[in-house]
């Protein structure tokens, strides 16, 4: 601290003056001098905060932005910067998109070049977009075009929609299965709107029949919708809401719209301006129009790097008594989530600035389409119509919902979309949390009904949102199901939940959270820090042994003394009719486990350090595999979570295989408990992780080999296919027959209690666990062989495009030595 005194950095130095004597006048007396900052860099703030403040109106900021812009026209670096900027904003922050096409309409009643400029850079990028498949930005960007139509020469953006419903067709023809051509009348439907809000009476005919070709291709179902229901009622049962494609739905909204008259009272009209400015509005409307640059558009259009499936239209607050979201019917329920879910998925970089957006939705959207935030749900109730009763807040955190339970994969991975609402609760929480709220109970009233796999991503939503705000919740409102049987769905949640957050925490504070009923469910071996070593008692077999293992893993002992004691084991397993190899691998396996216990990395060493022990035990026998799995996941009963995540380390050691995984899990684990380990929410979390595992690897091999210098060949690819594929019908033969009842098991339990018949209540649950898990496994493997037919398809585009490239080198080069001749030439006739 001495030393940074001497050098003037702390305490009070009284040689060091702040000003000299005779500038303290100076200094002191006059104003401060403003500085100005050069135009471009007022513009470009300007624009980034435009339509954020709900105080200031559109028009105003709007008219301000554009003439700042005109006024300072001559400065190239402006005029640079403003192109860039709008088509940027148009992509990162969609919902802005209405307001930047305003500044552009104004500005190009005094320098219609602008307009020239920002078509021209607008065109070229979504060519480029189109044949890299990036089919978000084509429709962002076509959505900006829509907005500058009124300006546009002829029929504007029609010829380029009409172009692309061209190459859907071709793509729906050559197979009903292809996803590609969805996806481009997705677009093309989404632009209308845009399009119809500048001029409604104008385009209505072109509209029209525009739709009449969309609706061959968006009114039918796709062979995928199936797969992808995010509720799978059992039969009998009914879903809680009518299931929507995405495409189906804006169809038939955008042809009521049509019957309306295209009011699309939901979106923003920026460029209207008051009566008082009629002048100003009679100049945008005749100011000068633009010929919007011809859009080349290959032939072959690819899928792009995001995979494109169908999507159905999800709401957590769907046959709600009060409308607090736009209902189905209404054009503006499509419209607002597209924008939203833009956002939230371009802004993936920033959940806070995702987050604010998302609460200040309002400010982007036409006046009144939205109730005052933060409405208490009981006073919506209280409004009357034509006043909207749509809360904001609502509407944002559906749109997060749809992505968080989107099937098969959301574009991010599950927790951004947990820390956006971890954000926004934060942000604005009593507007955010009673939202979240009734979100929460109608999900859990549906989990029994929505598809397992999305019942466990709301499983590992919640404990997770809980542990960011102190794990409070109301669980009295669910004290009644802690009494039902384990193998009911809603007692299965409430386990699988605590057991998540007292991976997140630890199970004492966890326990005080909870109400008393809910406390046997946390057993005193949760509350220790590591578990019991059963070979300290002394009554366990091979107690003597295990003790000694430990004591040589301890201290590190090498190979040659360790072998002694195993070979010990095998004696005493002959002798009593066992197993010799599986006796000791389980000795050696909890050896392991009991002295890596203090810690993941602990009993990564430990693993590490008899990883050749272990690769061999594995390797040996199917019997000695899965006693591995057994040893592990019985000595880390109580931390479940602690257990699969050795398992997984296992699996990347080599030490254990995917097959012994599914095996121990679906057959023998599930046997041993009657089928009720298909409840457990660890056991899903086990397999579901090691499929992904495998499926991955897959992934990385069919994109590494579509590489130009790629070294795969294709018998490592069939290899790596038909591995998976094997996993897979493995997967399907066990749990088809805890499904259908057929499982030795099952029939063995419905003997001993005398109901052979099949339809005693646990048996229909076991049953109806088969049908989940069936049903999620089935998907998985359907998606993997549409990706291995696309890479297919893929990788021999790429070989015909290098095909095409090596043989047209010689010609070019050929014709680039006739130039260099030629060159020459003139150059020997000049001198």
């Amino acid at each position: 601290m001495a030393d940074y005194d001497r050098r003037g950095g702390g305490g009070y130095n009284p040689k060091k003056r702040r000003y000299r004597d005779d500038d303290d006048g100076d200094r002191r007396g006059g104003p401060r001098r403003r500085f100005d900052a050069p135009p471009h860099v007022r513009v470009r703030k300007q624009l980034l905060a435009i339509a954020e403040n709900p105080m200031r109106p559109w028009h105003e900021e709007v008219q301000s932005i554009a003439n700042l812009f005109t006024d300072n026209w001559d400065d190239e670096l402006l005029r640079t910067n403003f192109v860039d900027l709008v088509l940027q904003l148009a992509v990162e922050q969609p919902m802005k998109t209405p307001f930047l096409a305003a500044v552009v309409l104004v500005a190009n009643t005094n320098k219609p070049q602008i307009v020239d400029m920002l078509l021209a850079k607008l065109t070229s990028t979504l060519e480029t977009k189109i044949s890299e498949g990036d089919w978000r930005d084509v429709k962002l960007y076509l959505k900006l075009a829509g907005c500058l139509q009124s300006c546009l020469e002829g029929d504007g953006v029609f010829p380029v929609l009409e172009e692309l419903f061209s190459r859907a067709v071709d793509l729906q023809t050559a197979s009903s299965e292809d996803t590609i051509g969805t996806e481009l009348v997705k677009i093309i439907l989404l632009t209308l709107p845009y399009v119809m809000v500048t001029g409604p009476t104008q385009w209505q005919q072109k509209a029209a029949d525009l739709m009449e070709k969309t609706e061959i291709i968006a009114g039918e179902a796709h062979p995928l919708q199936a797969l992808i229901e995010p509720y799978h009622p059992e039969a009998g049962d009914q879903s809680p809401v009518a299931s929507q494609s995405f495409i189906s739905l804006l169809q038939t909204q955008l042809q009521n719209e049509a019957n309306n008259g295209w009011a699309l009272t939901c979106l923003p009209r920026p460029w209207e301006l008051p009566v008082e400015e009629v002048e100003q509005q009679e100049r945008i409307a005749n100011a000068e129009k633009h010929a919007l640059p011809p859009v080349a558009i290959p032939q072959t259009v690819i899928s792009g790097p995001r995979p494109l499936f169908p999507e159905i239209y999800f709401s957590v607050y769907a046959n709600q008594d009060v409308e607090s979201t736009p209902p189905l019917t209404n054009i503006a329920a499509s419209l607002i989530r597209d924008a939203l879910l833009d956002t939230i998925n371009v802004l993936n970089f920033n959940r806070n600035v995702t987050a604010r957006f998302l609460i200040e939705l309002d400010c982007y959207f036409a006046p009144r389409t939205f109730a005052a935030r933060a409405t208490p749900f009981d006073k919506i109730r209280e409004i009357e119509p034509p006043k909207s009763s749509w809360k904001p807040e609502d509407v944002a955190v559906d749109a997060v919902f749809s992505q968080l339970f989107s099937l098969p994969n959301p574009e991010h991975k599950l927790v951004y979309y947990h820390s956006v609402l971890t954000e926004a609760c934060k942000l604005a929480p009593a507007a955010i949390a009673p939202s979240l709220g009734r979100a929460i109970r109608f999900l859990y009233r549906n989990s029994h009904r929505m598809d397992l796999e999305l019942s466990n991503r709301f499983m590992d939503w919640f404990s997770h949102h809980l542990s960011n705000f102190g794990f409070t919740w109301k669980w009295t409102e669910w004290v009644d199901n802690v009494y039902l049987s384990n193998l009911h769905p809603d007692k299965a949640f409430i386990m699988g939940a605590i057991d998540k957050e007292i991976r997140l925490s630890f199970a004492q504070r966890i326990k005080n959270t909870l109400p008393e009923p809910y406390q046997s469910l946390i057993g005193p071996e949760k509350e220790k820090d590591v578990p019991d070593f059963k070979f300290a008692d002394d009554k366990t077999p091979f107690a003597a042994e295990g003790k000694e293992i430990a004591a040589l893993l301890r201290r590190k002992a090498p190979e040659e003394e360790i072998e002694p004691v195993i070979e010990r084991i095998h004696s005493l397993a002959l002798d009593n009719n066992l197993d010799p190899l599986v006796a000791s691998t389980d000795v050696f396996v909890t050896s392991v486990l009991h002295v890596g216990s203090k810690s993941l990395s602990h009993v990564l060493a430990a693993i590490e350090r008899t990883k050749e022990r272990l690769t061999d035990a594995g390797a040996t026998s199917e019997a000695a595999r899965t006693q591995i799995i057994s040893s592990v996941m019985e000595y880390w009963s109580a931390h479940p979570g602690v257990a699969i995540a050795i398992i997984e380390k296992l699996l990347n050691y080599s030490i254990l295989t995917p097959q012994a995984v599914i095996n121990w899990a679906i057959t023998t684990y599930a046997g041993a408990t009657r089928g009720e380990a298909l409840a457990k929410g660890f056991v899903y979390e086990m397999v579901f992780n090691t499929v992904v595992k495998v499926t991955s690897r897959l992934r990385q091999v069919l994109q590494k080999a579509t590489l130009p210098e790629s070294m795969i060949d294709d018998e490592t690819i069939e290899a790596e296919i038909n591995g998976m594929r094997s996993l897979f019908r493995a997967i399907e033969d066990a749990l088809v027959a805890w499904a259908s009842g057929s499982k030795d098991e099952m029939i063995e339990a419905s003997d001993s209690l005398g109901e052979g018949d099949g339809n005693s209540e646990t048996e229909k649950l076991v049953k109806r666990w088969g049908e989940r898990w069936l049903r999620v496994f089935k998907r998985r493997a359907a998606i993997e062989e549409a990706y291995i037919v696309e890479a297919r398809k893929e990788r021999e585009r790429k070989a015909a495009a290098a095909a095409a490239a090596a043989e047209a080198a010689p010609a070019q080069q050929a014709e680039d030595n006739m130039v260099v001749d030629s060159g020459d030439v003139a150059a020997e006739a000049t001198a």
